[in-house]
């Protein structure tokens, strides 16, 4: 369903379920994954890619949704939300290579990563709750509208634009659109930069949670100037 290796500073955690649909076995395997890279210490970081290289990820596993009751179904909505938030604040930074399509559920992980690569000549990103009938929980929509720029958060969440890569990198939701055979090692060269960030692993963490946690200071009511005065 998901592999996690390591090798020397870089965790690489490959999904592994043909279109990487989202119920809550999968979410408990990767957040199974995420403990054990924080059970780490050191320099570290995380690559994130699919092995299928038509689907990153296909967002909700719709069918599972329609036939499963009890427990294990309304376990996944705050387990689903409270990974995404751990990998957001994830102590050392991540990398995504996004290889195929990443839709809804996994357009959402691709965003939770510090830095995000995409295939260059085929797969969409998009948020198509809208398309199914779902409106999109304020929790995702926090999260979109902190990672993508405004006039892109509309068309992604009101008007579920499929991004292709070289749009998804001129709109700023991903670094850079890359062919498919260099999206693997570019997504590593990135995550070996980065790794000596990891060292502090509080710190790290810490400076995520100011961003993106409870009372981030992107959202304070005071302007920078306020800020700066009156420290």
């Amino acid at each position: 369903m998901i592999k996690l290796d390591r090798r020397k500073n870089i965790f690489y955690l490959t999904l592994d379920n043909e279109e990487n649909r989202w119920n809550t076995t999968f979410v408990r395997k990767i957040c199974e994954a995420i403990d054990e890279i924080e059970a780490s210490q050191g320099p570290g970081a995380l690559v994130t890619t699919s092995s299928n290289p038509k689907f990153f990820s296909n967002g909700l596993d719709l069918d599972w949704i329609a036939k499963t009751e009890g427990p294990e179904r309304d376990a996944f909505l705050p387990e689903f939300m409270a990974l995404m938030g751990n990998i957001i604040t994830l102590s050392i930074p991540s990398v995504c290579a996004i290889n195929g399509h990443a839709f809804g559920a996994g357009f959402m992980v691709a965003l939770c990563h510090d830095v995000r690569l995409m295939r260059k000549d085929r797969g969409f990103a998009c948020a198509n709750e809208i398309e199914i009938g779902m409106l999109i929980p304020e929790p995702e929509l926090a999260l979109f509208k902190h990672k993508l720029p405004a006039n892109v958060f509309f068309e992604t969440v009101q008007l579920a634009r499929r991004w292709t890569g070289p749009d998804a990198a001129s709109a700023g939701i991903v670094s850079e659109a890359i062919d498919l055979s260099d999206l693997l090692p570019k997504a590593i060269e990135k995550a070996e930069s980065l790794a000596h960030l990891g060292s502090n692993r509080h710190v790290y963490r810490a400076m995520k949670e100011r961003l993106f946690g409870m009372s981030p200071s992107i959202n304070d009511v005071h302007g920078a100037a306020h800020l700066l005065k009156n420290r």
